[in-house]
């Protein structure tokens, strides 16, 4: 199997006078496998690997793939990318980075296991998913997919500046959707579990949580409106701070398409508020030892105290900015140039556990699920109003499922009003971990 650190490095070596040449190699395996009503719906493996060539000249960039990792598609790759460059408009801006001397972590992102794992035993665990959860509770009507799916990952890249780096990671997946009913009713609820190899895997829980999910919001209502203090499920709060990572995006501070642009200094969120983008957490499925353009990876601190401290910012991005970069570059693949992104996005966690925050807040409403986050979140306003189901918390317990209604504040303002941030760290696949957060004096719509 050909080694893919030593292609790139071949590639960056071609560089001519006056240009500099940038290799990205990647190779990917995922299977994906679907269960339905005991037998296998969907069964995929597919396999890519690939080459991405950046060459810059004269403030000119150019780019070029090839889906092969042959000597042929490397130089056809190369002499695309350099006649590409030809016709690109100039930017002062443009240019690869070179090392900065930050060394990189140590992570063990790669279980060896997984790539001996056969094909018989992820269906098998999908085939199981499914049975758990018709079995869970007897409301269950029906499960509308149950899935196991992994990704084994392999890339490098190398430079003409001087840029060296290789990583590889492994990662799967279970998860399932339940639906329940009574009567006429029904209502949906989705469970998984994640780790970096089959053994990590816990198919009861994904299975009991999508059965929980579903049966407890079983009489659901519309609920009176008011402003009330909201809780939210880890995976709500993820998908929150995933949102809240890309305004700080130094990219989009420079288009002005950002509710933080020129902020840093100021108070904006509660007194010892922390958020933090640390890709050197192994725990995260977001770590990796060197970013997209090969800077070896570091914890960033973006809020502390309360205070923005900064931005996230590739070798591009903080050219123009007038500052370095702090090694957020990410890519799809071998198909793409580097972007701004985060990785690892989480707050510092507090002292309570889930049912200790639902204590603490006495009365409120626990969000399970939010519709329309990512169309119902302005980047620019920081305007937040999305729908939302869950059940009300009435002497710091659940009491009343509710749905059909609309949660609104802003993101400045949220922050501002964070009362309690739980110790229940959850790490899930994508850019920020969950964990249960509470926010006061939100408005909630209903009837």
């Amino acid at each position: 199997m050909p080694d893919l650190l030593e292609i790139a490095e071949r590639i960056a070596a071609q560089a001519a006078s006056g240009e500099d040449v940038e290799a990205y190699v990647g190779r990917q395996r995922e299977t994906e496998v679907r269960a339905y009503e005991g037998d296998i719906e969907s069964l995929s493996v597919a396999e890519t690997a690939g080459i991405g060539v950046r060459v810059v000249r004269d403030g000119r960039q150019g780019f070029a793939y090839v889906g092969s990792l042959s000597d042929e598609g490397a130089t056809e790759a190369l002499a695309e990318a350099r006649d590409n460059a030809g016709f690109a408009t100039a930017d002062e801006h443009v240019g690869l980075v070179e090392p900065d001397g930050v060394v990189p972590p140590v992570l063990e992102l790669w279980r060896e296991e997984l790539l001996s794992t056969p094909t018989e035993d992820k269906v098998a665990l999908a085939l199981d998913l499914e049975r758990r959860v018709r079995a869970a509770d007897p409301r269950i009507r029906q499960v509308t997919g149950a899935d196991y799916s992994d990704s084994i990952s392999e890339a490098a890249i190398a430079s003409s500046r001087g840029v060296s780096a290789s990583s590889r990671r492994t990662v799967c997946y279970v998860g399932a959707e339940a639906v329940a009913g009574e009567g006429s009713e029904s209502q949906n609820g989705y469970g998984y579990s994640a780790g970096r190899a089959v053994a990590d895997l816990d198919v009861g829980r994904a299975a009991g949580d999508a059965a929980l999910r579903a049966t407890r919001l079983l009489g659901a209502h519309k609920p009176q409106s008011a402003r009330v203090t909201v809780v939210l499920e880890p995976r709500v709060t993820a998908s929150l701070l995933g949102i809240i990572a890309r305004t700080l995006s130094g990219e989009e501070v420079l288009k002005g398409r950002s509710l933080f642009a020129g902020r840093t200094g100021e108070d904006v969120g509660v007194p010892g508020l922390e958020l933090v983008d640390d890709p050197t957490n192994g725990l995260a499925f977001g770590a990796a030892a060197f970013d997209a353009e090969g800077l070896a990876c570091r914890r960033n601190p973006l809020i502390e105290g309360g205070k923005l401290l900064g931005y996230l910012y590739d070798g591009y991005a903080a050219r123009r900015a007038g500052t370095t970069s702090t090694a957020s570059a990410v890519r799809a693949g071998f198909r793409s140039t580097p972007g701004v992104g985060a990785r690892a996005v989480t707050l510092r966690p507090g002292d309570l556990d889930a049912e200790g925050v639902l204590a603490a807040v006495g009365e409120g409403l626990l969000v399970q699920g939010v519709i329309g986050i990512h169309s119902g979140v302005n980047a620019v306003s920081g305007d937040f109003s999305v729908g939302a189901e869950g059940v009300m918390i009435r002497g710091g317990e659940l009491a009343e499922p509710v749905r059909e209604m609309t949660i609104a504040s802003s993101i400045q303002r949220m922050l501002q009003h964070v009362a309690h941030v739980g110790a229940d760290v959850e790490w899930l696949p994508g850019p920020a971990c969950g964990m249960t957060l509470a926010i006061d004096d939100v408005a909630l719509s209903g009837a």
